[in-house]
């Protein structure tokens, strides 16, 4: 049976200023296929789907829906063509029930009828296996259910099409799992589903055909089960790509970051952190994985000094130089004391705990001469905001996951930005550019940033190149401890490899490296260390060379079942 196209894309061109995101696309969408876009930051996906879903309007070309050309001006027209696109960012409202969000924007005379929407709701949900309740509110809701909502808003509607943008961002592999069973049974219900996404692994499992974006324009689209992650990656980015991250092991990893029974209220006295406890050593990487919302954001803003915490405390050890030491004329209890306030390495600076050493056996290693001693200064950094943790001289980085909010100036330049981490510096209200600016060029040069220059605003750039700009001005810092929040989220292949390649060598720098992501996979191959986090309490902390995804995504839901089967 020949398979029936929906969607027909002619032509396609989509200018902004002189820059083209989208030139002459031509691409194909079946009936009951699953369809995933990729290629690099900045290539013009999200442009590309935005057009399909009202979103943008094209420059030049057509789009044909069941064979006949449609003008597509706003979401609503999408809605009339049987078009919803799922965005990455929920747009739901927290305090309406899921119902109550399924209905809002439709019109209907009179009052709405959320009984009849109800019943609509729970068949869409049992026909095609989703996990909801349409009376639950939203604030009382998971990512994975939230998402949910949005999906059924759209099949609601009568949506034939749909386009998910970055769907499995947030989830975890048993969430992942059922989603990608559902949308198997909508493939099978004859939707046509586009999926737009950076992990290829998902697109090998669920995808039908792949469709390749380089630099705005349609390089291939290719059968799923016809190609490899090697022949995808070398497709989008134009060269072979090494898709192996090549973890070191710790050398010499010594405790840098402490942090012992943090506790922490929000603004509504909610408790979002409870009793964490954990310690990040210097030459390491420690993976955060947890559900969206566990706590993750407000635990790295504890450290950094952005919220204050009720109880607890965030302790740094800054490391001094190594320097020979004398025990002549020391007892073992002075030995001992010493070993409290650093750490003893031998001359190969192989670390040494006497730790369960018998005094004996400690003696006769001090005696022979063989000892280096690194004394740490201690240093307290609860309640303190960051300015006084920059004044104490401590070199601590943080990435966070609100890249415009809290980590750039949208309406500043790439080299004014750089100067938000120095421009304290200046002297007489002047500030030093030619520093920053050099900084600017030499991130935009590192990792292949897509802009016209320095003096560009940050808020021009994709996502993808505004990550990119952050990740590099604090790592440029220096720190001794690197705290990043999703710092490949939206990122391509190629760029989230050069991200992964730029914390491991932090790591072999002796950086304590603590890393908040979402891609399991990637945990398990990155850090040496992943503490998992749930309902703001640490349910675990594992060897990341001795566990499963399956181990860590129980543990990221173990506290939410336990109180499921309490209640």
């Amino acid at each position: 049976m020949e398979k029936q196209i929906a969607l027909q894309m002619r032509g396609i061109t989509k200018r902004f200023g002189p820059v083209r995101a989208n030139n002459h696309i031509d691409l194909d969408v079946y009936r009951g296929e699953i369809l995933a876009i990729l290629g690099e930051n900045g290539c013009g996906k999200t442009t590309l789907m935005n057009m399909i879903a009202g979103i943008y309007y094209p420059d030049e070309g057509q789009i044909l829906i069941d064979g006949k050309e449609v003008v597509i001006r706003s979401p609503k027209d999408a809605f009339e063509h049987r078009i919803g696109m799922i965005h990455q960012h929920f747009k739901l409202v927290d305090l309406f029930t899921a119902a109550e969000n399924i209905a809002l924007g439709l019109k209907e005379e009179g009052k709405y009828n959320l009984k009849a929407v109800t019943a609509e709701v729970t068949r869409i949900t049992e026909h095609y296996g989703f996990r909801l309740d349409p009376s639950k509110k939203i604030y009382d809701m998971s990512v994975s259910e939230k998402q949910t909502v949005e999906i059924i808003k759209v099949l609601y509607r009568g949506a034939d099409i749909l386009i998910l943008d970055e769907p499995t961002a947030v989830l975890t592999p048993q969430e992942i799992t059922r989603l990608f069973d559902v949308l198997r049974r909508m493939k099978e219900d004859g939707k046509s589903i586009i999926i737009i996404t950076h992990k290829l692994n998902e697109v090998l499992e669920v995808s039908d055909r792949v469709a390749i974006l380089r630099r705005g324009e349609h390089i291939a689209t290719v059968n799923t089960n016809e190609t490899s992650e090697a022949e995808l990656t070398e497709m989008m980015v134009g060269r072979k790509i090494d898709l192996n991250i090549h973890r070191s092991e710790p050398v010499n990893a010594v405790p840098r970051l402490v942090v012992e029974g943090l506790n922490l209220y929000n603004s509504e006295g909610l408790q979002v952190l409870k009793n964490i406890t954990f310690t990040a050593n210097g030459g390491e990487i420690l993976g955060i994985a947890g559900i969206a919302g566990s706590g993750q954001r407000e635990l790295l803003e504890s450290i950094s000094g952005l919220q204050p915490v009720a109880s607890g405390s965030i302790t740094f050890y800054n490391p001094k130089k190594n320097r020979p030491v004398s025990f002549y004329h020391k007892s073992m209890k002075q030995v001992r004391g010493l070993a409290g306030k650093g750490t003893f390495h031998d001359r190969n600076m192989n670390s040494v705990s006497f730790d369960g050493m018998r005094n004996k056996a400690v003696r006769k290693w001090v005696e022979s001469g063989d000892v280096l001693f690194r004394e740490d200064e201690v240093m307290n950094l609860r309640d303190k905001d960051p300015l006084e943790i920059r004044r104490l001289g401590i070199h601590l980085s943080f990435v966070p996951e609100d890249r415009l909010g809290m980590g750039l100036v949208g309406s500043m330049d790439i080299t004014d930005n750089m100067m938000l981490r120095t421009y304290r510096k200046g002297r007489a209200g002047f500030v030093n550019r030619k520093n920053p600016k050099a900084q600017a060029e030499q991130i935009i040069q590192d990792l292949q940033v897509v802009t016209p220059g320095t003096s560009t605003p940050v808020r021009r750039l994709s996502g993808g190149n505004v990550q990119k700009i952050l990740v590099g001005r604090e790592i440029a810092y220096a720190p001794k401890v690197l705290m990043a929040a999703y710092p490949v989220r939206g990122l391509d292949i190629n760029s989230s490899y050069t991200i992964y390649k730029l914390l491991n060598r932090q790591k072999e720098n002796g950086v304590a490296v603590i890393y908040v992501g979402e891609d399991l996979d990637v945990l398990l191959e990155l850090c040496d260390r992943i503490m998992v986090m749930n309902g703001g309490q640490v349910t675990g902390i594992v060897d990341a060379r001795n566990t499963t995804k399956e181990e860590i995504g129980l543990m990221m839901t173990r506290t939410a079942e336990r109180e499921e089967e309490e209640a």
